[in-house]
């Protein structure tokens, strides 16, 4: 006999137990259904909360090592890698159970099985038990988050060659890593490894790390990072890689073609991106429509084009970002109870979380150009912040953009020590239509790095006071 829901919502990522606990809020009897057995999917299990646990313990080894000197403070620093993976291990553990409450307090139910959509408004879960149980239900939520993307020819075994999973758990630190790919997930793990001893090599298929970033912002963070140490070689791909003993011969080649050569590691990092996981779930039986990349095509409020059959993340268009699958999840939600849920994607940031952090929110100097908008700019570096001087973190700069005509906010990118907070304040600015005298009118509390933003806002209209 089937369990009767309001709505079942397939995955428990941040998309999916998001969903469901909005669901839940709204009086929706819900289940969430997930294979991985504990709740949190990819970014809380082995994602975005296990890398910052890592960069942040890092960085402070780091710091330790290189800066508290020139601060007036002697110490001598050992790495205990161990207990450094224990403190990740906790957090995630913390984390995660705190799901498992939310889920609870708001009445959905927690299924562990594997999902498949076996007909309109009837969802089959195999159990690990090997039992198979038959959800009906008006709503099915597709919310099975991404997974690694593959190279072509290269076997990822999680020990010597790994995806960004391995590269959460290594039990030492690795003497030479070759990260394949510069995006944020290879920048951040490989800025990780390299503070606690590694020796790292970037090889990017692009003439430029990033893609999607600001060109300014893109071009002076690679700076930074080839001064503290990381090594890149853009215009380059991978082409095979064999296990020589205990090393790693890499064959790389020009982009464009052109002559092999290979490069000797004890790890190889694959981390040329994500892909919508959206096989096996019976969305071609049932009729659902994809598009060529498997990424689940719905319109504008998350219906893809069988009814009663919604999709949200992840595995549907838009950036790989775990935040906007939270706010695709409660928009998902509400539409599913009856109210006005809504997106606005010109306000998802992006954070970098490597030390400096690239932060970024709205449109770029390249989009703007494509799209044929003017736009002014105003800048602001973080050398002439009050605050930077005295935290010693002064690498970077705030960048405003704002309509040539109307002044309104159009995209903000900083690159600074807690770029990650500081992109809220740029969000807020765009969510809400403001203009960049919005911002340089508002008063900041001095000092603070929150000011470069606003003399930033101040330069583009080429009044900034500090510079």
């Amino acid at each position: 006999m089937a369990d009767q829901f309001d709505a079942v919502v397939i995955g428990g990522g941040p998309g999916g137990y998001n969903a469901a606990i909005r669901l839940g809020q709204l009086g929706v009897k819900t289940a969430c259904v997930d294979a991985r057995g504990v709740f949190g999917g990819t970014c809380l299990n082995i994602g975005c909360i296990p890398s910052k646990a890592l960069l942040h313990a890092s960085e402070r080894f780091e710091e330790a090592q290189k800066d508290f000197a020139r601060l007036g403070i002697k110490a001598t620093v050992e790495l205990d890698l161990p207990a450094m993976m224990a403190h990740k291990d906790k957090v995630v553990g913390e984390l995660t159970r705190g799901v498992d409450f939310l889920l609870r307090k708001y009445k959905a139910e927690a299924i562990v099985g594997e999902a498949r959509i076996a007909g309109a408004g009837k969802v089959e879960v195999r159990t690990r038990a090997g039992n198979v149980r038959t959800l009906e239900t008006r709503h099915i939520v597709v919310a099975t988050g991404s997974d690694v993307m593959p190279l072509g020819g290269v076997t990822i075994d999680e020990e010597r060659i790994v995806s960004s999973t391995g590269a959460l758990a290594f039990k030492s630190v690795p003497k030479r890593l070759l990260v394949v790919g510069g995006g944020y997930i290879g920048l951040e793990l490989g800025s990780v490894w390299r503070r606690l001893g590694s020796e790292v090599l970037v090889v990017e298929f692009l003439d430029r790390i990033t893609p999607g970033l600001d060109g300014e912002i893109a071009k002076q963070f690679q700076r930074i990072l080839q001064r503290q140490g990381i090594k890149f070689q853009l215009s380059t791909k991978v082409v095979g890689v064999e296990k020589a003993g205990d090393a790693l011969k890499v064959s790389v080649e020009p982009a464009a073609g052109g002559e092999r050569q290979v490069i000797d590691a004890d790890v190889m990092l694959v981390s040329i991106g994500r892909r919508s996981y959206t096989d096996g779930l019976g969305l071609d039986a049932v009729g659902v429509k994809r598009d060529a990349r498997g990424r689940v095509i719905t319109d504008p409020h998350f219906k893809t084009n069988i009814e009663g059959i919604w999709a949200i993340g992840d595995c549907r268009e838009g950036p790989m970002l775990a935040h906007k699958a939270e706010d695709e999840a409660v928009a998902c939600a509400e539409r599913i109870a009856g109210r006005a849920g809504h997106v606005n994607y010109d306000a998802i940031p992006a954070v970098v979380y490597t030390a400096p952090e690239v932060a970024s929110v709205g449109k770029t100097e390249e989009d703007l150009k494509a799209a044929g908008v003017a736009y002014k700019v105003g800048k602001f570096p973080f050398t002439a912040n009050a605050r930077a001087k005295t935290i010693a973190a002064t690498d970077g700069f705030a960048k405003v953009i704002a309509d040539a005509q109307t002044d309104r906010v159009l995209g903000v990118h900083i690159m600074s020590a807690e770029a990650g907070n500081l992109i809220a304040e740029a969000t807020l600015a765009i969510e809400f239509g403001a203009s960049s005298e919005d911002i340089a009118r508002t008063s900041h509390a001095h000092p603070t790095l929150s000011e470069a933003v606003r003399q930033a806002a101040m330069g583009v209209e080429g009044w900034t006071t500090q510079m």
